[in-house]
């Protein structure tokens, strides 16, 4: 069931839709990045960027200020691992995560089509707190004009 998923997908747009009525794009409208599921595997990896990103102001990579490193932080979404995908549902087993806390969980997102080319991830995340939302991550196949 995994074959009409795999591939590489680049994001179109991130939107989170709180239930007091909010709507956040949480790397603004003009991002960057894909999910690739990989061919024959079960593997998977994403990257979501704010476009452009913001260049450090002072220092390298390691001796930055701690500004330049949460502001770096907040552009910036990547983790990997393991997927299983049953036809409405993709989960994601996540091994490894810039967000510590998402480590060895497994994120579940319902997908749906819009054609060949294009998918939708729908995920209720934060349910039962001030900030429970939906998150909603429109996708395409990379290499179409969907």
């Amino acid at each position: 069931m995994t074959k009409d998923i795999e591939g590489r997908w680049e994001i179109v747009s991130w939107r989170q839709e709180y239930d007091d009525g909010r709507l956040v794009h949480p790397f603004g409208e003009d991002l960057e990045g894909f999910i690739e599921y990989g061919h024959g595997t079960d593997t998977m990896f994403c990257v979501i960027s704010r476009k452009p990103r913001t260049p450090f102001r002072s220092g390298g990579q390691w001796d930055a200020a701690d500004a330049d490193k949460a502001r770096a932080y907040d552009e910036y979404l990547t983790y990997a691992g393991r997927y299983s995908y049953d036809g409405e549902t993709v989960t994601h087993h996540i091994e490894l995560c810039i967000f510590p806390n998402w480590q060895g969980t497994a994120q579940r997102r319902k997908v749906i089509r819009d054609g060949a080319d294009a998918i939708t991830l729908v995920a209720r995340i934060e349910e039962g707190t001030p900030e429970a939302r939906t998150a909603i991550l429109a996708w395409r196949r990379a290499g179409s004009d969907a």
